[in-house]
């Protein structure tokens, strides 16, 4: 039996389909530069058709947004800036062509793996899966086609590529289990999506499993036993059983008002990246949007986006969220989201530097044009505009004024603006849940970002391996700084949300319902579960539970007590 981290939650039982990819040893070698340059050109273009081939046998399995993948890939497989890069390294060292593809690859993966946002940590796995596929070409290596599978399995591997996830036949492959990995790896993230089981994380498998081996994947408790004898397997076939019926069970709860026990209604919305996420928040009952980054738009073109490339976006997601709330946040780069077209300076500490609202303070210029395709996308839903990493009363109502001001010319200009638009401000910064009632006299709402809100408040990066302890959503300091956002929101009739990872979980569920938190916002696949807890809670008792919390002195015990309230 072996342990990993249970990323997508399930039960398996199948054999083993060990996935290795041929080893491709690259050495430095002198060479013709014309002649490798000419030799890339060539693999290049048969790694783009490789990718357009693999769509196409997805497509049967996948959604849209699912397929957006392959998309990404293209990007990076045609990337100009990539390819040249490669050109570069042939030209300058005259060096065989594979190597200067692993070299600059090399460069990118470790510069995105650094950061801290899951999403650009993904884009790290974009650029090793299609360099992979690259330098299969330039040295003629096969690499495995997953599509060719026909009997139940469960994949194991070493990690696996979004190409990989994305030619999985559900039909066919019950589950996956990998070396590495965690809960916001690219192939985590696509497993929930396909509602596949998969633990990742899981040391020792790739050795221990062998091809065709019986396997009982449990990707609820984040362990895989190999060989199991036929007690075990009845046990959890039964196991399995259980829980299709309960997941079965939580479709009713799609259109069920988000209501506790004793009618307290609240409003549970997904976070998104994308107009294609829309869907799969109506599909799991999502009453909005409490969340919606648009920094993708940014990161995922060669150019500052266009106003009306912008509004066309934020148009289809107003739209398609049919008069429900749409929480969109402004542009939240600086840190460890950079732009490859936009020089930022350097700084010893970027996370708390130049960047999000301070970024486009200074360059209103870039800050008006999203601004701009907001207000006249406002008409097609019910809009809410959330400016991020705010610190001071100040910068709030800066940034508000030139809101107002983008408002006021597109009116003047004759182009119809929502009457009605919020205008409110993430809470990640300790200093102003301390001072929230201050700033909830000028802002229209708060959604507290309790990712940010935790590894500033505890000092410690939530990356970091060495310091991780630390990252304690249910500390009570962070507790209070909570209820201080929620408080400060009431105190003047505005509402509170909150958009970080805390929100998405049961435990957490009963604590915020207790301080009277309005909007959680999660994940698309955690708002049934979330409903389910809610609504078999009563607030008023949720409140002394809450008020419990606060008064303990370490996140272990606020835990421990909290699960043995709702577990009774």
């Amino acid at each position: 039996m072996l342990k990993g981290i249970a990323a997508s939650s399930g039960i398996a039982i199948a054999k083993v389909y060990k996935l290795e990819m041929p080893k491709m040893e690259i050495e430095k070698k002198s060479a013709d530069a014309a002649e490798e340059v000419a030799k890339l050109k060539s693999a290049v273009d048969k790694t783009v058709q490789d990718i357009e081939l693999i769509k196409e046998r997805a497509a049967a399995n996948l959604s849209a947004e699912e397929l957006a993948v392959f998309d990404a890939h293209l990007m990076v497989a045609q990337d100009p800036e990539f390819i040249g890069a490669v050109e570069g390294q042939i030209t300058t060292e005259n060096c065989n062509a594979e190597f200067a593809a692993e070299t600059v690859a090399n460069m990118y993966v470790s510069m995105f793996e650094s950061m801290d946002d899951a999403y650009m940590r993904e884009r790290a796995a974009d650029i090793k899966d299609v360099t992979v596929r690259l330098k299969a070409n330039l040295l003629g290596v096969k690499i495995p086609d997953l599509t060719t599978i026909d009997e139940e399995v469960v994949i194991v591997a070493y990690d696996l590529t979004p190409s990989d996830t994305a030619q999985l036949n559900k039909k066919y492959t019950k589950g996956f289990a990998t070396e590495i990995g965690g809960r916001t790896s690219h192939s985590a993230i696509m497993a929930r999506s396909l509602e596949i089981p998969a633990v990742v994380g899981c040391a020792g498998i790739l050795e221990t499993a062998n091809d065709g081996d019986s396997i009982i994947m449990d990707a609820i408790a984040g362990k895989v036993i190999l060989n199991p004898d036929d007690a075990t397997v009845k046990e959890y076939e039964v196991k399995r059983t259980a829980f299709e019926e309960e997941k079965e069970a939580l479709k009713v709860l799609i259109d069920a008002p988000s209501i506790s026990t004793d009618g307290h209604h609240v409003e549970l919305a997904g976070n998104i990246g994308t107009p294609n996420d829309v869907q799969g928040v109506l599909d799991n009952g999502g009453e909005g949007i409490g969340l919606y980054r648009t920094e993708f738009l940014y990161m995922n073109s060669q150019d500052f986006p266009t106003e009306e490339e912008q509004f066309v976006a934020y148009k289809l997601v107003l739209e398609g969220m049919k008069g429900k709330r749409v929480v969109v946040r402004t542009l939240d780069i600086g840190g460890d989201k950079k732009l490859p077209y936009f020089e930022f300076p350097e700084e010893m500490n970027p996370f708390l530097g130049y960047r999000a609202i301070r970024l486009c303070l200074d360059r209103t210029d870039i800050f008006k044009v999203q601004l701009r395709a907001l207000c006249r996308a406002s008409v097609y839903g019910k809009l809410c505009i959330m400016f991020p990493m705010i610190a001071t009363v100040q910068e709030f109502k800066d940034a508000k004024a030139i809101f107002e001001e983008v408002k006021a010319e597109l009116i003047a200009e004759g182009v119809k603006v929502a009457d009605d638009i919020e205008v409110g401000m993430m809470v990640e910064i300790p200093a102003a849940a301390v001072l929230a009632d201050q700033f909830a006299k000028v802002a229209d709402f708060f959604s507290i970002g309790t990712n940010d809100l935790i590894q500033y408040s505890m000092a410690a990066d939530r990356m970091s391996e060495k310091v991780s302890y630390l990252y304690q959503p249910y500390n009570p300091s962070i507790l209070r700084l909570i209820k201080m956002t929620i408080d400060g929101a009431h105190k003047e009739g505005k509402w509170a949300g909150m958009c970080g990872e805390m929100a998405g979980e049961p435990d957490a569920a009963a604590i915020l319902l207790g301080l009277g938190l309005d909007e959680f916002s999660m994940s698309a696949s955690s708002i049934l579960k979330a409903r389910k807890v809610i609504t078999s809670l009563s607030k008023k008792e949720m409140e002394d539970v809450a008020a419990k919390c606060l008064e303990m002195d370490n996140a272990e015990e606020v835990q421990a007590y909290v699960q043995s309230v709702i577990n009774k």
